[in-house]
């Protein structure tokens, strides 16, 4: 009863809440991509770790899957000497930051089961999203100053 209470909850946030934009990105993010390039607005070849996981070169070619029924996914790193079992995520798309025009990702890595050990989540601005493209961006600071991570997708 008390998991029928939570799933009837869930559908009316879900149905209220959302923009239909922002519903129309959660359909157009379905389905499989990947992740084609990782570059940086940094000057200089930098040794750039993506989501607390693996470095740039594991991330290039890997492969994703957004699952937004249930707002998860997966991805599996690519190259050599990169691990290669499956990873596992939560993701949300907020609405439009006005100040920016970009919407917000928040992607947080779990385990199988959709559970988080640390809790920890990357906030993402997603820049581009059509049928077959899609791009994220994240700021980080290096040395004090802002940097621009890119990453480029591409559906398959």
């Amino acid at each position: 009863m008390k998991k029928l209470a939570i799933l009837c909850l869930t559908v009316c946030f879900l149905a209220c809440g959302a923009s239909k934009t922002v519903r129309q990105s959660k359909k157009t993010i379905k389905g499989n991509w990947t992740l084609t390039s990782v570059s940086s607005s940094a000057i200089g070849d930098l040794k750039i770790s993506l989501l607390n996981d693996a470095e740039k070169a594991c991330f290039e070619n890997s492969t994703w899957q957004f699952v937004p029924n249930n707002f998860t996914g997966t991805y599996t790193l690519s190259g050599i000497n990169c691990p290669s079992e499956q990873r596992y995520f939560n993701f949300t798309i907020d609405e439009i930051d006005e100040t920016t025009g970009l919407y917000d990702f928040l992607l947080k890595p779990t385990n199988a089961k959709g559970k988080s050990e640390t809790n920890v989540g990357y906030r993402l601005e997603l820049t581009a999203l059509s049928e077959t493209n899609m791009q994220w961006q994240q700021v980080v600071s290096l040395d004090g100053k802002p940097i621009t991570i890119t990453m480029n997708f591409s559906k398959y």
